[in-house]
């Protein structure tokens, strides 16, 4: 059963919430975050990417950056910026998208649930990622990163945050730059916290990983780093866990670099193996599973996949494995998507705007974009022990980093 812990979070005085509250760290790049941190003394981003207050030629994975990361949140913490609970709470997270509201429980998870896949993974990790976030959390002492957990809807468990959300005033409320609403409630009464932490221990088996595999994997290997030197906040660390009917997938497209040597018509026509191809005069946004659309020098196309080109297993069925198998590996020689570098990745809330102006930029020369992964799929692959090929879902939108910090 999931094991989740109430915890005394570092947050910002609600003064200047907006101004700390800044994207997840791995979202943006060095550049993007010196443009959007430029201005802003109080953005979390001087923790999350504190690269942005050292040379500009200097390695992003440098130790000195790291220490960086460490005194900029001493110096938030003894300026008043950002404060410590002085009792160990639970936190109700709120977004709002284009209408649309989800709501999460902020607490801290399990390092032993991760080891022993109470908490179920679904994506492989990347050594170097893992090793950034390793010393990140080792050397600020804090796990700035929130992992992203799923779980099946529990009615007791959304009934008790339905209640407190309409009997307490959130400690936060502010609308981001991007349009997005951040609405975040202290749960505080013990009994409440005593209620939550039974029934996840009791009548909800698992969580599952929606987003955060690299900052679970590393909270996991900071803890046995330490060995005997850990303290009790190294057995845990910062999840917020969301029901399943709350969430919403976008898909994850993918550009790449060239057609193996091949010519465009030649492309084409390989194509028709293995899908059903029509030329469209509009930006191809697939409708259903097993449908694709395809960017290629300056047209759109839409795939469907036919019948017998994929297998009915929780994996095969999937539309980035049937892309995978039936194009990149196929015709286009590219047989694993984490290394190889003459494909990139897209995430949905970009558009179809964004293929385009990769590919017609001449940095890319085909883009391809799919149907969203379902829950349920995501589910069924981390039940059966399997991996899904890596980026295959996007979730937005996305909890912003130093609302809610957790000191190990």
């Amino acid at each position: 059963m999931a094991i989740i812990f109430p915890f005394k979070a570092v947050r910002p005085v609600p003064t200047i919430a907006k101004e700390v509250a800044s994207p997840p760290y791995d979202v943006l790049s060095s550049e993007e975050a010196r443009m959007l941190a430029s201005t802003n003394q109080h953005s979390f981003l001087h923790v999350t990417k504190s690269e942005i207050d050292m040379p500009v030629d200097l390695s992003i994975y440098d130790n000195s950056v790291y220490q960086k990361a460490k005194s900029n949140l001493d110096q938030m913490i003894a300026e008043g910026m950002l404060l410590k609970e002085t009792s160990e709470c639970f936190y109700i997270y709120e977004l709002v998208m284009h209408g649309r509201s989800q709501t999460g429980l902020v607490c801290c998870s399990s390092v032993d649930d991760y080891e022993n896949d109470i908490i179920k993974k679904h994506e492989f990790t990347r050594p170097e990622k893992e090793q950034d976030r390793i010393n990140h959390i080792s050397i600020t002492g804090a796990q700035t990163g929130n992992v992203f957990l799923a779980y099946r809807n529990h009615a007791a468990i959304d009934q008790i945050i339905a209640e407190w959300k309409r009997n307490h005033q959130p400690v936060y409320n502010f609308t981001a730059d991007d349009g997005i609403v951040h609405r975040i409630w202290i749960v505080d009464e013990a009994s409440v916290i005593h209620t939550i932490t039974h029934t996840f221990e009791t009548e909800i088996p698992c969580t599952y990983i929606a987003d955060g595999h690299h900052r679970a994997a590393s909270a996991a290997k900071v803890r046995k780093a330490l060995g005997k030197q850990a303290g009790p906040g190294a057995d845990k660390f910062l999840t917020t866990l969301f029901p399943a009917n709350e969430l919403k997938i976008l898909p994850y497209n993918r550009v790449v670099k060239d057609l193996n040597g091949m010519s465009d018509e030649d492309f084409l026509s390989a194509l028709h193996d293995d899908f059903v191809v029509s030329h469209y005069d509009i930006p191809v946004e697939p409708a259903s599973l097993h449908e694709f659309g395809m960017y290629l020098n300056g047209s759109w196309y839409h795939l469907t996949a036919l019948e017998g080109t994929f297998d009915e297993d929780p994996i095969g069925v999937l539309d980035v494995t049937i892309l995978s198998n039936n194009v990149f590996e196929k015709h286009l020689d590219i047989e694993d998507q984490r290394t190889d570098k003459r494909i990139d990745f897209v995430g949905g809330i970009r558009g179809l705007k964004e293929l385009e102006k990769r590919v017609n930029s001449g940095e890319m020369k085909v883009a391809f974009s799919f149907y969203p992964v379902s829950i349920e799929q995501l589910f069924d692959i981390a039940d059966s022990g399997n991996v899904m090929p890596p980026k295959s879902t996007w979730f937005e939108p996305k909890l912003r980093d130093g609302l809610l910090t957790h000191l190990i």
